[in-house]
C-alpha cells in the first residue's frame, strides 16, 4: 500500500509552483515521460512502440546508464524524443547534501552532452530535470533551477515498477486519470518492464483512437 496517489492532488501542485506538474492546454495532448534509462532491450522496445503510434516522449536519463549504453541513448535522439537529466546515479535528494546533489546533476549533464550531437544541443537549449523518486529538498530544487533547469514532476504516476500491482490495474489507473496536458511517468527499466510493456501499447491505442496526440516536453528559454 502506498500513500502516493496515481494522480497528483491539486494542493500538492500549488505547494510547489516552481515545479512543472502538467501542461495547461485545451488540446488533446499527453506528455509521456520515461525514467531510469537507457536500458538494454527495454528502451529500444519503448522507442519502437512509440514509433508505431507516431508518439514523441521525454526520456529522463541516468548519466551512468548513458555512459554504459551510448548507442541506445543515441537511438532516443535519432527518434526525435526529448532528453532530461535524472542525476548520475539515481540519487535520493532527501538523503543527500545540496553539494552532492548538484554534483550528481552536473555529472549526468556532462555524460548526456558527451553523447549528444551539437545540432541537438543547439536545438534543445532548455534543460529538463526530474528528481529521482520525486524527492528533492527545497534548497536543492532552487539550486537546480539556478543551473538553468526546469524541474519536471508529474500529473500521473503509473507505478509500473511495483511488482504487487497487476498489469490490468496499472492500465486502468493510467487510462482513468490521464487528461489533456497530463505528464505521465513510466520507466524504461527492467524493474518496470512487466507492467510498462503491457500498459504502454494499450494506452497509446486507447488515446489515439480518441484523437489524442503524444508530444515531448518543449519549452522556450
Amino acid at each position: 500500500m502506498t500513500l502516493i496517489p496515481v494522480k497528483t492532488p491539486r494542493v500538492v501542485k500549488k505547494m510547489f509552483p516552481n515545479y512543472i506538474w502538467d501542461i495547461a492546454t485545451p488540446e488533446k495532448i499527453i506528455y509521456l515521460t520515461f525514467d531510469d534509462g537507457p536500458t538494454p532491450d527495454i528502451t529500444n522496445w519503448t522507442l519502437n512502440t512509440l514509433k508505431k503510434h507516431d508518439a514523441k516522449a521525454t526520456f529522463f536519463c541516468i548519466g551512468n546508464n548513458v555512459e554504459q549504453h551510448p548507442d541506445i541513448f543515441k537511438n532516443i535522439l535519432k527518434e526525435g524524443h526529448a532528453i532530461g537529466n535524472h542525476t548520475q546515479n539515481h540519487i535520493k535528494g532527501w538523503k543527500a547534501t545540496t553539494a552532492n546533489y548538484l554534483a550528481q546533476v552536473t555529472k549526468s549533464e556532462q555524460a548526456i552532452e558527451a553523447h549528444t550531437t551539437p545540432e541537438f544541443l543547439k536545438k534543445n537549449t532548455c534543460k529538463l530535470f526530474r528528481p529521482p523518486y520525486g524527492k528533492i529538498k527545497s534548497k536543492q530544487g532552487k539550486a537546480v533551477i539556478k543551473l538553468g533547469y526546469k524541474i519536471i514532476m508529474w500529473d500521473i504516476l503509473s507505478f509500473d515498477w511495483k511488482h504487487n500491482l497487476d498489469e490490468e490495474t496499472c492500465l486502468k489507473n493510467v487510462i482513468s486519470k490521464t487528461k489533456n496536458g497530463s505528464i505521465v511517468v513510466f520507466h524504461d527499466s527492467l524493474k518496470a518492464a512487466k507492467n510498462m510493456q503491457y500498459v504502454l501499447p494499450k494506452m497509446l491505442e486507447h488515446f489515439s483512437k480518441r484523437g489524442f496526440v503524444f508530444k515531448s516536453l518543449e519549452f522556450q528559454d
